[in-house]
Formats: structure tokens, sequence, C-alpha cells
């Protein structure tokens, strides 16, 4: 098992490891917004109960004084009665009026005339009795209060009998409205700090809120949309003050249970936004640590091959001399121009290479025909090239030296036998060479990692040669390789893509 087999192992137990850790955390979370929420849903049902009860007590209250009203009113009007008899002679007069007339000592009354003139008055104020201007005010606000009492006289002629609310029935008003107060209060500051909204009977004017920023119900559209919303959660408390006017309160969850909610997610969302930054970072400085040694082991065999490479070329100049047959001293000669070769490619890594605009199909076929001199003539080289020229900016030296890693390992990979395609095709984006074998070929999950450092399938090597033609294509020309398609013991396919030239 090589070391990405063991590093996806890792990255699977890993994975399993955090969902498991998620879920648990997920899980247990909201068993505590559930439990948060149960008990907040009693203190809702309690703070409900509450309100309705004292909706109830504020109904009874309000038909107490509507009751007291219809009373008072019914006093005055016997008054008026009583009051009409007695403005007769004054014979047969009953007891009963007398006692009448006697018995109102609670309901302000003011007897006048057509005229506006005052005839008589009864349970006013001391103060308003002796003050003619205090009086007629007295009057005033009488007649804005309720509609008289008309008395028929005599002769068409008419008396007029003004009242208002007696002391009694304002004290109990003044109780009535203290007590819509404090209901209009206790459900805006309710102890259940749920969100609230009370509203008259057309849902559409607010007369409280209570814990609601007032910019998220600021125009009629957000308020009819937040009392949907309220609606859709829990049925509104109807509020029933008789005579068909009725309030209503709309409510939800608090806020403090709605972001406990939302916030597992948000929490494991700033995690994971944390731990991809860490990721990242260390991937990044993890790389530039590669390109380190990368760096350092090039310029490290470039100078140990610098040595035996002058001694090989002393040792030339010295078979030469000896009379040894040319056509070996060419061949080595051929060999040792490849060492140094692979002496200044090495040397490259690290800095920047020189580009140059050179014809892409005259590189490719001359490194081909390098390796196809000193591979197995069990391999068959096709070459499919365009008829016209297409340049690219390339570092030969560097390009040639990822068409051989390619080629190797398509050679190792059909075991000396089989057929090698190279393909350069002319596309939009520039130009795309089509490197295919006919060997074991790439299970489609290894696609990516046949390009790191160190994944080899075979006995030898180091795993280096992939990753290295991916650096120089990449970061060096700017292009993209990959493998473009595989299956397994039928081939693969890789794809280099270069830039196009613009002359």
């Amino acid at each position: 098992m090589n070391i990405y087999s063991r590093k996806q192992q890792w990255k699977w137990i890993l994975f399993m490891v955090a969902i498991f850790i998620v879920f648990t955390s997920l899980w247990y979370t909201n068993k505590l917004v559930n439990d948060i929420k149960s008990d907040e849903e009693k203190k809702v049902r309690l703070w409900v109960e509450a309100i309705q009860k004292k909706a109830g007590l504020v109904k009874f209250t309000n038909d107490l004084f509507q009751k007291l009203q219809t009373e008072e009113r019914k006093k005055a009007e016997l008054y008026a009665l009583a009051t009409k008899e007695l403005s007769g002679d004054g014979a047969g007069v009953s007891e009963f009026v007398l006692k009448v007339l006697q018995d109102n000592t609670t309901v302000p009354v003011i007897l006048t005339d057509e005229e506006d003139r005052i005839n008589a008055s009864r349970n006013l104020d001391s103060a308003i009795i002796h003050d003619s201007a205090a009086i007629k005010n007295e009057l005033k606000v009488m007649k804005a209060l309720y509609s008289p009492v008309v008395i028929d006289v005599y002769q068409g002629k008419k008396n007029y009998l003004y009242h208002k609310d007696s002391r009694l029935f304002s004290d109990i008003k003044v109780v009535f409205d203290s007590l819509i107060k404090s209901f209009i209060s206790d459900v805006a500051v309710n102890s259940a700090a749920v969100p609230v909204i009370y509203t008259d009977s057309t849902k559409t004017n607010v007369l409280a809120i209570g814990n609601i920023d007032s910019l998220t119900i600021s125009t009629p559209v957000k308020l009819k949309a937040m009392i949907k919303t309220m609606e859709q959660q829990n049925a509104p408390i109807e509020v029933d003050f008789g005579k068909g006017y009725k309030n209503y309160v709309f409510y939800e969850q608090s806020i403090l249970l709605t972001q406990l909610t939302y916030y597992p997610y948000v929490q494991f969302s700033v995690i994971g936004i944390f731990l991809l930054i860490a990721y990242i970072l260390f991937s990044i400085s993890r790389k530039a640590e590669q390109d380190q040694v990368w760096v350092g082991m090039s310029k490290e065999t470039a100078h140990q091959l610098g040595t035996p490479l002058s001694s090989l070329m002393a040792w030339m100049d010295y078979l030469k001399s000896s009379g040894v047959d040319e056509m070996v001293i060419h061949e080595m000669n051929r060999d040792v121009l490849r060492l140094n070769m692979i002496t200044e490619r090495f040397s490259k890594i690290g800095s920047q290479p020189t580009l140059e605009y050179v014809d892409v199909s005259e590189i490719v076929k001359t490194a081909i025909d390098y390796l196809k001199k000193r591979s197995s003539k069990n391999v068959n080289f096709i070459l499919e090239m365009p008829q016209t020229e297409i340049q690219a900016m390339l570092s030969v030296p560097l390009f040639e030296w990822v068409i051989e890693n390619v080629c190797k390992n398509a050679i190792d990979a059909m075991d000396g036998k089989g057929d090698f395609k190279v393909t350069i095709i002319d596309i939009p984006e520039g130009v795309a060479i089509d490197l295919s074998d006919t060997g074991k070929g790439i299970s489609k999950s290894r696609y990516k990692s046949v390009f790191k450092p160190g994944y080899t399938t075979k006995k030898r090597g180091w795993g280096l040669g992939l990753s290295l033609s991916k650096r120089i294509i990449e970061n060096y020309h700017h292009g993209k390789i990959f493998v473009l398609n595989s299956e397994e013991n039928k081939g693969t396919t890789f794809r280099i893509v270069l830039n196009r030239f613009q002359s």
C-alpha cells in the first residue's frame, strides 16, 4: 500500500469521525433547543392563560360599566318624568314621584327651558350651584356628553333635562381605563419574553408591541407579513370587550429561542470556514516547503552530475585520439550530450526558464525519435501531426523532459509492448498534445493522484516523473496537463494544453 492509499484511508477515517462529531453535536444542541422550547412553551401557555383571564376581567368590567351607564340614563329619564309630574298644578302628585325626586342623590342633572335658561339642578357641586358662569359651563359639559331628556310641559312648551355621569360612575371609569392600560402593559411587557403585537379588531392598527424591533413593522406591508407569520405559528388571543368589540394579541416564539434554533448551523459554518482557511494556508505552506525540497534536490542533482560529466567529456576526447570506432564515439557523444541536457534541466528547476517561440510538432518529434531508439522494438510509436506549423512559447529542455516522462510511464504501463500514440491538435485555446498508450489504465479515482509526488504503481521508482511534469507545464508554461480519459486494461490518454501563439 503506497503513501497515497494510506492517506486516502486516513482522509475517510477523519471524515467519518468529523461527521460523527457534527451529528452528535447537532443532536445534543437540538435536544437542548427542544428542552428550552418546551420550557418556553409552558411559560407562554401560562402567560396566555393569564392574558385570557385578564381579558375576561376587562370584558366583565366593561359590561358592568355599560350596565351602570344604562342605569344612570334610566335614572335621568325617571327623574325627568317625575319633574314633569311635579311641574303640573301639584294636585295628585304621588309619593312615588316625590320619592324619585328625593332619591336621586348621585346623578348630576340640570333642567332648562327652551331658551337654555336653567330652572333647576341637582347633585352639583356647591361651588358650581352659586356661580352662574360655572353652572353654565357645567351645562355645556353635559350637552357634549349625552343627549337631553325632553319633557313636554304644556301647550307645546318643552323643558330639557341634561345629565352627566355620577361620581361613582366616573370612579369606575377610571378603574376601567387603568385596567385597560394594565392589560396592554402586561401584553407588551410579557414574562415569557415572546414577541407580541396587540391590534384592534381590524388587525391593522397596532395598539402595543413587545420584544419587537419597530423597524420590522415600520410599513403596512411589513406589519401584515409579521402578523401573518405570527398567526401561522400560534392562533391569536382574542380579547372580547362585548358588543362585537374585539382586539387581538399575536405572538411567536422568543428571539432567543429562534437564535438557538439556528445556532448550531452558524457554529459549524464558522468552524467550517475556519478549518477551510486553515487547510488552505496549510496546503500553501506545505506546497512552498515541497517546492523548496524540489529546488534543493534539483540543484544538488545538477551539481552532482557536473563532475562525472566533465570527466566523461575528457574521456571522449581521449578515445577519439586513441583511434576508437567513430560510430561508437558518436553514440557515446550523444549520450554525453543527453546527460548534459539532463543536468541543464535540473539546474533550471527553481529558476525562471527562458521561453521561446518554437514549433511544437518539431520539438515533440525530436523527443519521440530519441526515445524510439532507446525503447523496446515491441513498442509501436505513432505520430499524428498537423500539416501547418503550430508555435507556442516553450523551454525546450524542460518540455522535452515532460514528453519523455509521460512516454516512459506509458512504456512501463504497457510492459514494453503496445502502441504509443502522440496526437497534436490545433484547438481554439491553443495547442493540445494527446499522449495515448494501450497499457494497464488508471481508475477514475486516481486521475489526480498520479500527479502527486511519491505516487507510483511500480515496484521500483520514486513516483516523481508526472509530478515534475505537472510543475513544468503549469508553473513554467502556464498550461495544463491532466488525464483526458482512461480505461483499466485498455489504456490511458494524457493531454497537455499550451497557450496559442499569437503572431
